[in-house]
């Protein structure tokens, strides 16, 4: 039975030489030479060619089973442990946890081959990208936070879709992050004043042109003085500066970090039988994020922090800032009309006004209604809800089936021409209040 030898270009090469050093065709010299080798190992390299042939070059140990290979009872174990528990899990966490709950250290290779070999995993094709450029991350530690949000079914089959809002700092890589019902106004301004409230006001935040903190609108987009309730909390509020991403590759770091916790984050919560946004929010605050940030930030460039804490009368007015607020006018009876429901300006207050007065009414997260004039806040009370209008359409003649008709010789029907009759019957058929 022939035996057959895989070799690499590289030593078919070095055979050939070797073999016309053999032959005579060349010195050993010449052969050093060609393959940048001493002659004594030309003559080693002779001696395994005349003893053994072209498999005197191969390695001793090519096609033999390594003295490092895993052991088949501790391989069978992985696979099981990873099959009942870790089915879903990428190679690195699943290493991870194989670590932490059962002390098997293996290499992430190791078990990514496992994984792979036993159709557990399967690596993802690399899709065909644009040509970006790269660029450097922000120098100092609040210089610029990416932000967004991510729907999905973070509790599995164990809870409904919800929403995770994370903002990630472009300079260290620290996270915070909240799970909330969806990523409108009233989350968004939730998640920015409790971040706003612990670290202080970052100087700029990187987010897409989703609807909460983007004017879409052709005709607001002209006008530069249109914004968003986000906006005008952070820019007018706050002074904090508003970027907008043209792409989603443009705040790629907040978008990887959306699939790292897609990866890590559901399973952590399964884990810790967590099926809801309360308990999520109390695991993220006081165990997840510590330890996610313990792995994954990096040493900023510059040791400084851009972070501002916020003054006593930001503090103050946080309630007004992170409201939703819109422009009202005062009416002829000194009422304002806002979302279907009336309010009563009283006669006693901080500042004079008057009829056609405009007024600003804030929506609070607490759900409290405000109303501000001049910097000042105004007494009003809620008046009672105005009586519904009867919707009840009732015809002014009777159906036709039962209206008395006049015999054909009747006078009031010979008074009439014949296209008049056709009209009038028309007219009587469709008529309605």
């Amino acid at each position: 039975m022939e035996e057959y030898i895989t070799m690499s270009q590289k030593e078919i090469k070095k055979y050939d030489i070797v073999k016309k050093a053999i032959n005579g065709e060349i010195n050993s010299t010449e052969a050093a030479k060609l393959l940048k080798m001493t002659t004594r190992h030309i003559r080693r390299l002779k001696g395994k060619i005349r003893s053994s042939g072209m498999k005197g070059l191969a390695h001793g140990n090519r096609g033999k089973i390594s003295n490092r290979r895993m052991a088949d009872e501790k391989r069978k174990r992985i696979v099981e442990l990873i099959r009942r528990n870790y089915y879903d899990f990428g190679p690195l966490l699943a290493t991870e946890k194989l670590n932490e709950a059962y002390k098997i250290d293996v290499s992430k290779t190791a078990i990514r081959t496992i994984m792979i070999k036993e159709n557990i995993w399967k690596p993802k094709e690399k899709k065909k990208e644009k040509h970006r450029a790269w660029r450097q991350r922000k120098a100092s530690k609040g210089e610029m936070l990416q932000y967004d949000g991510s729907y999905e079914y973070w509790f599995e089959d164990r809870g409904g879709r919800c929403c995770l809002l994370a903002s990630i700092d472009d300079a260290d890589s620290e996270v915070w992050a909240q799970f909330d019902e969806h990523e409108g106004v009233f989350p968004t301004f939730n998640f920015w004043r409790g971040y706003m409230e612990r670290f202080g006001k970052p100087n700029s935040i990187y987010a897409d042109k989703f609807s909460t903190y983007s004017m879409n609108h052709k005709l607001a987009k002209e006008n530069t003085d249109t914004l968003t309730q986000f906006q005008r909390a952070m820019e007018k509020g706050l002074n904090v500066e508003i970027i907008h991403a043209h792409s989603p590759q443009a705040k790629g770091r907040v978008e990887n970090l959306f699939k790292t916790l897609q990866d890590r984050l559901i399973k952590e919560l399964r884990l810790n039988n967590i099926s809801s946004i309360k308990e999520a929010n109390k695991f993220l605050k006081k165990d997840f994020l510590l330890k996610f940030n313990a792995k994954f930030m990096v040493e900023a460039r510059t040791k400084a922090n851009l972070h501002k804490r916020l003054t006593k009368q930001e503090l103050n007015n946080l309630d007004s800032i992170f409201s939703r607020q819109y422009i009202r006018t005062v009416g002829n009876d000194f009422t304002i009309q806002h979302n279907k429901k009336y309010y009563q300006l009283l006669k006693e207050q901080p500042v004079n006004v008057f009829k056609r007065d405009k007024v600003v009414a804030e929506e609070r997260l607490d759900g409290a209604i405000q109303l501000r004039m001049r910097g000042k806040y105004l007494n009003y009370s809620v008046l009672p809800e105005k009586p519904q209008k009867v919707n009840n359409v009732k015809s002014w003649v009777l159906p036709k089936s039962t209206a008395h008709t006049p015999p054909a010789d009747h006078p009031w029907r010979r008074s009439f021409k014949p296209q008049y009759t056709k009209k009038l019957t028309k007219n009587v058929q469709v008529g309605h209040f």
